[in-house]
């Protein structure tokens, strides 16, 4: 550690992260349609931004949240008519979710509906100094995704172990 990685500043770090997140999602919030919530925004963004095609299962660990939960949200997006369930191909007992053409315009509308509030915060905090930041947050969301990446594989690897062990002996 050098002398710069003192833990206090990390979380010092991490909180600002955190009540950022919070006055930004009531923000956001307060600008969409009633009865969407960011989660849902947040689904539809994950498609676009990663692809779409992905199953439910997929979704619910990329936000760690139970496959129930993210169930609930997916048919709340079908109702609206912005993803669509799909056959999995490569297995016939899941189906994979897929943005539709009004899944993305909405995307791209809620986006907009932020386009004054962000001006407004442009008037105090300069593009350039928002560039400079957007690296380094990058870079913290990469080496925590694949820490967590490395954390659920172990977990697997337990579950599997532990599942064999479970297992009769014939």
């Amino acid at each position: 550690m050098s002398e710069n990685s003192d833990p206090r500043r990390y979380f010092q770090l991490f909180n600002e992260i955190g009540i950022i997140e919070q006055l930004s999602r009531a923000l956001f919030e307060a600008r969409l349609p009633r009865g969407v919530l960011v989660s849902h925004f947040s689904i539809l963004n994950h498609l676009i931004r990663v692809a779409d095609g992905r199953t439910p299962l997929e979704l619910a660990r990329a936000f760690q949240v139970p496959k129930t939960t993210m169930s609930h949200s997916l048919g709340l997006l079908v109702k609206r008519g912005w993803v669509e369930m799909r056959p999995n191909p490569s297995d016939a007992r899941s189906k994979c979710v897929w943005i539709t053409d009004a899944g993305r315009a909405f995307r791209e509308e809620a986006i907009d509906r932020l386009v004054p509030d962000i001006r407004e915060m442009a008037k105090s905090i300069p593009g350039d100094r928002i560039e400079a930041l957007l690296p380094g947050l990058q870079e913290i969301r990469e080496v925590m995704d694949r820490s967590r990446a490395e954390v659920d594989l172990r977990a697997q690897e337990a579950a599997e172990v532990a599942a064999t062990r479970t297992q009769p002996v014939r």
